[in-house]
């Protein structure tokens, strides 16, 4: 049995401060090789995915055009193909990620960036997959996903504080 074709992550990076923090093209790779394997989807082979490394600014006029929302956030992902279909890609959308909010989450949720930074990655691929977390049921199975991908990166539920 072979393994599901792994998508292309076509990383660019707009906002030179990311690339002071060591690794973080190969733990994108990582973290969304993992989302890809714990949500089971089929893809088109050779499908792909833009990473956006970019910045508050940026990412807040991506928000206020996109979704209304005139304020900065952590990640937003950007589908392309249809969630419903049986195979997805070959495009399957971009997600951008904006450093200093999740700078400011880890240090907020006391989490080291890496972990953060690694949920985000997991967070967005699924986005792109089609979850969601707008409705309760639909949130519960987005989050048992995440979880179960970062127990397999390494890294504790991503939801810890939360439960509590």
């Amino acid at each position: 049995m072979t393994a599901p074709p792994v998508p292309h992550l076509d990383i660019r990076i707009d906002d030179d401060a990311w690339l002071a923090i060591e690794g973080v093209r190969e733990r994108a790779e990582q973290a969304a090789a993992v989302a890809f394997a714990v949500a089971g989807e089929t893809l088109v082979e050779d499908s792909e995915v833009g990473l956006i490394l970019s910045n508050d600014a940026e990412i807040r006029v991506l928000n206020r055009e996109h979704r209304g929302r005139d304020a900065a956030t952590n990640v937003l992902s950007f589908p392309l193909c249809d969630p419903d279909a049986a195979v997805k890609g070959p495009l399957l959308g971009d997600i951008v990620v904006a450093l200093e909010t999740v700078q400011i989450e880890a240090k907020a949720e006391k989490k080291p960036l890496s972990e953060h930074f690694s949920h985000l990655i997991v967070h967005g691929i699924l986005h792109l997959l089609g979850y969601d977390h707008q409705i309760d049921g639909e949130a519960e199975a987005m989050e048992d996903l995440e979880r179960t991908a970062m127990k397999r990166l390494g890294y504790d539920d991503p939801y810890r504080d939360a439960a509590a």
